[in-house]
């Protein structure tokens, strides 16, 4: 049986979720986003113009091949964010939303307090809060508890391509909470996302990586690999790490 990703109410078959900024045009983008496979493509409602009378990103994507995930990306605060969180239910007619609450501009880390305080706001509302947090693993058990229907840590500060900057961590999240787990910021190329994979994660979402590539489509289709690949070597089970070398070829049974 093919594996799926079921995240609230919604099965994806694939666990590489893409974001729709900083292409260098909307066709680049249409082409990256067909090469990732991604079935989720995130949306900045405060970036995008909702209004379908008019032109807009959003009329460059097929929303019948893609769920639209809306995020609050450039909110400071909760009451900002639940805000948009509504704008975008309303034109976007969906429940989906990924919480962003930012705390502060030089590192778009997450404000802990605010992101408690507006997740538990939407969820009251009916939404199917995703909410983008740092890598703190009680935070992850907290906004389960709220109910949040996924958790999404970061693997390294938005845009910075650094990759998973604490695997321990990521680990331990793994092992606290029974939602998916989606990393989000930080995968900068392919090996960062298969060691995401690799630590059982349930899913990753990337925007910055494959956009500011100098070709995006070309690692769009390589990251849609790496995630499947790392998955693979999670779900197969890797070999232990020795310090010394273990043959390969048994010496025991050879005829002398």
């Amino acid at each position: 049986m093919e594996e799926t990703l079921k995240i609230g109410k919604r099965v994806f078959k694939s666990r590489l979720m893409v974001g729709t900024g900083k292409y260098p045009s909307n066709e680049t983008m249409k082409e990256a986003l067909d090469a990732s496979g991604a079935e989720v493509v995130t949306v900045a409602v405060r970036r995008v113009n909702l209004d379908r009378t008019k032109e807009s990103m959003l009329d460059h994507l097929d929303t019948g091949k893609f769920t639209l995930l809306p995020n609050t990306a450039g909110c400071y605060t909760a009451d900002d964010a639940i805000r948009t969180a509504r704008l975008a239910r309303e034109a976007l007619d969906t429940e989906f939303v990924k919480l962003e609450v930012l705390g502060d501009e030089k590192t778009l880390f997450p404000d802990n307090e605010a992101l408690l305080e507006a997740a538990r706001a939407l969820i009251k509302e009916g939404f199917a809060v995703l909410p983008y947090t740092n890598d703190d693993p009680i935070m992850a058990r907290k906004l389960e508890d709220l109910g949040c229907v996924a958790v999404m840590p970061l693997a390294a500060p938005i845009g910075s391509g650094l990759g998973i900057r604490n695997p321990h961590n990521i680990r331990i999240i793994l092992e606290t909470i029974k939602v998916p787990v989606i990393v989000d910021a930080g995968v900068g190329t392919a090996s960062d996302a298969a060691i995401a994979m690799e630590l059982g994660c349930h899913g990753i979402l990337m925007n910055t990586g494959i956009a500011g590539a100098k070709d995006p489509v070309g690692m769009a289709k390589a990251m849609r690999l790496a995630v499947e690949a790392g998955r693979l070597a999670y779900l197969s089970g890797r070999i232990p790490k020795k310090l010394y070398a273990s043959a390969s070829s048994p010496l025991q049974g050879l005829m002398e």
